[in-house]
Order: C-alpha cells, then structure tokens, then sequence
C-alpha cells in the first residue's frame, strides 16, 4: 500500500511539473505570436488617422479598404515590393553561391593561410554591425558614388561571414574519402563541387537561403541611408512613409506590413523541412 501510494504520488507530481511546463510554454508562444495577430487584424480597420481610431483585439468590422489605401497612397507602393525581392533574391543567391563555396575551400582544400584567413573571417564576424555602417556609406556614396541603386542595397550584402562560417562546418562533416575517390577518376575542383558538394549540401543552403532572405527582406537601416528617393525604397522604408509630422495612418501601415510578412511565411513553410534538418543536424548520431 505503501508503495502504491509513493508511486501514486510521483505520478500526480509529474503531472503537475507538465502542466506548467505546458502553461509557460503556451504562455511564451501566446506572447510570441500576439504581435503578428494584432498586426493582421489592425490591418483590416478603416483607414484613417491614428489619432480617431480604436484599437481592440477583436475590431467590429473587416475592411479591405487599409488594403486598397495602401497600394493606392502611391505608386512607388508595388516597386517598393519588387525593389524587396530583388535584392532580397540577389543577396539570398549570392550568399548561397559564395558561402558554399568559400565553405568548401576552407574545409576541404588546403592552402597556405588557410587557417589564419578563417581566423580573420571570424574575428570580423565578433565586430558589431553597426561599426561597419560609416565606412560603408562613405564607399558608397562619396567613393563610388552609385547610392540610390540596386548595386548600392546589394553589394554589401553579397556574401557574410557567419555563412561562409556555416557552410564551412558543415561541409567539413562530408567524408573526404568521398572527395578523393572523384580526383581519383580525374574530377576537377569545379567538377567535384558542382557533383558532390552541392548535391550533399542541400540542408545547409536551404537554412541559409531562409535566413539570409528573412535578414535582406527585413532590413530597414541600411536601405534608409543609401536610398533617397521613393522609387528605390524598399517595402520596410515605404512603410515610414505612412507616418507624418502630426498623424499616422496605422492600419494602411499594418496592411503594408501584414503583405511584406507574407513571403517570410511561404517561403519558411515551403522550406521548413531542411530547416529543421539544419537545426538538428548532428544533433544525433547513427
């Protein structure tokens, strides 16, 4: 009886240890997500100043008319998504291009320097990015003086360290006999990371392509210095164009940020399985 009731006890004990590890992770994803609810749903209001509206979690009425505002308010409203997904695309294939290569050189080609190159790379990764802002701006625009174009947004993003760092570890976890049995068959370098390298590398670049794409379409900073005309903004700086001296036009700018999140969400779910892959991968062993 004794024992039954011990075991009873350490039942109910777990249980309850569940039930509010449960309740505190619900409580975490109900904070996490409540902003992007409040987002969708404030972008179906009226669209009128923030001054005269009411803010509910629960609006009285759906209106597309925030919609219709927001790609009517300019014209530049659907170049401000076009200029998104180009540099987006551009720096998203870049870095996948780049990194995978510079991640196959570092860890399976040997050269002199190779590891003290590596070092430097990751010592540039330690500096903040908001040091590099200054001396990347007076390239652009007082050295080449090609501010306010796509070469401007792109150029600095081509290729970052932390990918080139990424696709490094994990190319290294591809056995190396594999790459000498192909220079055995007379496979050249380009030949053995277009065949071998890219064909096995398919998780790591998947998560690098979401990243990298989330990183470019979300960034706000750096296309607000180098841009200074309504045309090259992209969708994150046309949304400040909502806002003026006295008044904001709160649920056009929502519906203007409720559409730039959809292509974060196709393109997450659509890759979601090399993502999960990627956060796991060595993870278990077998």
């Amino acid at each position: 009886m004794a024992l039954f009731k011990r075991h009873t006890n350490r039942k109910s004990i777990l249980y309850i240890r569940n039930g509010i590890i449960i309740i505190v992770l619900l409580a975490f994803a109900l904070a996490t997500l409540f902003p992007i609810y409040f987002m969708i749903i404030s972008s179906f209001g009226d669209p009128i100043e923030a001054g005269a509206a009411s803010y509910t979690l629960w609006p009285d009425k759906f209106t597309l008319a925030s919609y219709k505002f927001f790609f009517d308010y300019s014209e530049h409203s659907y170049r401000w998504l076009i200029n998104s997904f180009v540099v987006a695309a551009c720096v998203t294939v870049s870095n996948v291009l780049f990194a995978s290569l510079a991640g196959y050189a570092f860890s399976k080609i040997r050269f002199r320097g190779r590891s003290v190159l590596f070092a430097v790379l990751l010592c540039a990764m330690m500096i903040p990015y908001q040091v590099t802002q200054v001396p990347l701006y007076i390239l652009i625009v007082n050295i080449f003086q090609i501010e306010n174009t796509y070469a401007a947004l792109i150029a600095p993003s081509l290729v970052t360290v932390y990918n080139i760092f990424l696709a490094k570890q994990f190319i290294s976890s591809i056995p190396t006999e594999i790459i000498e049995s192909a220079k055995v068959e007379g496979c050249s370098q380009w030949k053995i990371y277009a065949k071998i390298i890219l064909p096995l590398s398919k998780t790591v670049m998947a998560v690098m392509a979401i990243l990298t794409f989330m990183e470019s379409w979300n960034t706000f900073f750096w296309p607000f210095l180098v841009t200074n005309t309504m045309e090259m903004q992209t969708i994150q700086v046309g949304l400040k164009n909502f806002r003026f001296a006295n008044t904001t036009y709160f649920a056009p700018m929502m519906a203007g940020a409720t559409i730039s999140a959809v292509p974060m969400f196709i393109l997450f779910f659509s890759l979601q399985k090399y993502f999960l892959e990627g956060v796991t991968v060595g993870a278990v062993k077998g």
